[in-house]
């Protein structure tokens, strides 16, 4: 893996001018264009590294999937094919039980900078984050404005109208939706649009922004408003064999930029949501959820999230640090502050 790597950035650097004396190039993948959000928040902490760096420090962009995947992405990154990449722990295959199932830990948490501060107190008290982020030099988290379900022909005015549609979901949403008689499925958002163009999939866990930046406008009718919590995740990493490689002015220079990134990614959120909001008011129809379907919806969420972090012991993981860790960090709905839960 790590000679394939190799190979392909030579080839790149075949194609590429010479850097110049006492500039470090880095390497940074993206599976999503430059237009989307989360490309122009890269773009922010890009030019933040440059600038910061006095140009001694030069990101190198490789957009739209050029050199990763969905479900290799961490495993690229710790064999170097880029020095940086957006990585997608719920996709990984194997390695990353804790990462996924600790984003089914976060009802309450209703913005990211509390989603982001929850994942922290987590982090803080159970080693197994770490150990699944093993070989990566974490840049960046990452948290979301909070989905509903986007769905083509099936209008969902309730829980009860979600029997049998077949609905694209997060991992820690699955049982949820088995739960409340949906079928629900894993695949990555870059088969969604097609999924739902061609009738594979009914529907989507996602937020108004997607209406835009992955165009779910154009393959759905109806936004059924139930506020599904949604959790961080390690977003942004570096191989750890180049982050040794830097300089200490190096490293501290990126070690300020995780707020930077983190910042970005949050404003990015935020202003792809309020253009999704605007483009569902004018083309889709939005349906509110019930206060008791909101509540049967929170209360299902917080029961799934605890079977799945004790479901963890069977693969020798504690969960339950990580969940205790969530729920008395959370003093109260949206306020984040953490304690000793060991």
């Amino acid at each position: 893996m790590r000679l394939l790597a190799l190979l392909a950035l030579l080839v790149l650097a075949a194609c590429s001018r010479p850097v110049p004396e006492g500039v470090t190039e880095l390497t940074y993948a993206s599976p999503y264009p430059p237009s989307h959000p989360f490309s122009r928040a890269d773009q922010t902490w890009i030019d933040f590294v440059h600038e910061r760096s006095g140009g001694r420090i030069k990101i190198k962009p490789i957009w739209s999937g050029a050199l990763l995947s969905a479900d290799m992405s961490m495993t690229e990154i710790r064999h170097g094919v880029a020095d940086i990449g957006l990585i997608t722990p719920i996709y990984t295959r194997g390695g990353t039980h804790l990462l996924r199932t600790q984003t089914g830990f976060y009802s309450g948490a209703d913005s990211i900078e509390s989603q982001l501060a929850l994942y922290r107190c987590m982090a803080k008290v159970e080693p197994q984050f770490d150990k699944e982020l093993e070989g990566l030099k974490l840049l960046a988290l990452q948290g979301g404005v909070l989905p509903g379900i986007l769905t083509s022909t099936a209008r969902v005015e309730s829980l009860a109208d979600l029997q049998g549609l077949r609905i694209r979901a997060p991992t820690e949403l699955l049982p949820v939706l088995r739960n409340l008689g949906a079928d629900p499925v894993d695949l990555p958002m870059g088969e969604v649009y097609s999924a739902l163009a061609k009738g594979v999939i009914d529907g989507v866990v996602a937020p108004p922004e997607t209406l835009q930046s992955l165009h779910f406008g154009e393959v759905t009718d109806y936004f059924y408003d139930i506020r599904i919590p949604r959790g961080a995740y390690p977003s942004r990493a570096m191989d750890m064999e180049a982050w040794q490689s830097l300089s200490d002015a190096e490293r501290a220079i990126l070690e300020e930029g995780i707020g930077v990134w983190e910042a970005a990614l949050a404003e990015e959120n935020r202003a792809a949501a309020a253009a999704g909001e605007k483009i569902a008011a004018s083309t889709i129809t939005i349906l509110p959820a019930s206060t008791q379907d909101q509540q049967q919806f929170d209360d299902l969420y917080l029961r799934e999230g605890q079977a799945n972090a004790r479901a963890l012991f069977r693969v020798g993981i504690d969960g339950m640090t990580a969940y205790r860790a969530a729920r008395q960090s959370l003093v109260e709905r949206d306020t984040v502050q953490c304690g000793d839960t060991k």
